[in-house]
């Protein structure tokens, strides 16, 4: 029987996960999963583990409001309001996409300013200013927020385990950043799902996960890898035209609650 074995949501894109029992489902995937997002202050340009592996220690927690609490090592914590209506807009970019999304306001960027060490400003993405998912793939209705391109991210638990055989150490889930973790399937049984449901929510899962250097960074201290494990393994045999794959992404077709535990069903 395959069943949903753990949930995470990343309030701040590249920040730390919160680690859920169960969670709601909206437009954009989990509610309030990376809704917010670092940016340099002088191009707009979004920031991320990739370049700022410090981004792993800053800890983003989500409040009901939508809110968020920034705190890191060193650094005394900060509640941040959602930015109200009016708010100034700020012009980013993410990948290839730009838009015009809230400014979080000048004490938020101070304090990301000094955590991050250079001109930085914290935006935040309603629903109504959501991008597209990645062209090519998915519905033309189809939203996301500040996911690399899908709202959500599969991994089954014996695809990490047959990539810990490879490599020849245990390997945190986290590196990866799913949302969702399934028990129960067999290795890489993902790449041959096309529909699931989990309690009274189906999803589309519509493309593999290339990954990157952000996979060899320790999600408990920042550094990384001096071998380049896991990607090296990876890229030997998971390899594609479009990079080492390794979980799938989805796209949930309506709204609805997700708990640690629930069944999963493969339609198709």
């Amino acid at each position: 029987m395959l069943r949903l074995s753990a949930l995470y949501r990343y309030p701040l894109k590249s920040g730390k996960p919160e680690i859920l029992q169960s969670i709601g489902l909206d437009k954009l995937g989990l509610e309030g999963d990376r809704r917010w997002m670092l940016v340099d202050e002088a191009s707009g340009r979004f920031l991320t583990q990739r370049a700022e592996a410090k981004m792993s220690q800053l800890s983003a927690l989500w409040n009901a409001q939508g809110g968020l609490t920034l705190s890191a090592p060193d650094h005394a914590a900060l509640d941040i309001p959602l930015p109200e209506d009016d708010a100034e807009l700020r012009g980013v970019t993410i990948w290839r996409d730009t838009l015009r999304v809230p400014d979080a306001g000048d004490e938020a960027a101070r304090w990301v300013s000094e955590f991050i060490g250079k001109p930085t400003r914290l935006v935040q993405v309603p629903l109504d200013r959501a991008r597209m998912t990645q062209a090519g793939y998915g519905r033309e209705d189809d939203r996301v927020a500040f996911a690399d391109g899908f709202p959500l991210l599969l991994i089954g638990e014996a695809s990490l385990q047959d990539l810990e055989q490879k490599v020849g150490r245990p390997l945190e889930m986290l590196r990866f950043r799913p949302n969702l973790v399934i028990e129960g399937s067999t290795a890489f049984a993902e790449d041959g799902w096309k529909r699931i449901r989990i309690g009274d929510v189906e999803f589309r899962v519509v493309k593999p996960c290339s990954r990157c250097i952000l996979t060899t960074i320790d999600p408990q201290t920042g550094e990384r890898s001096a071998d380049r494990e896991p990607l090296a393994t990876l890229q030997k045999y998971r390899a594609q035209a479009d990079g080492a794959m390794f979980g799938q992404n989805l796209v949930n077709d309506s709204n609805g609650r997700l708990e640690v535990g629930m069944p999963v069903e493969i339609l198709e």
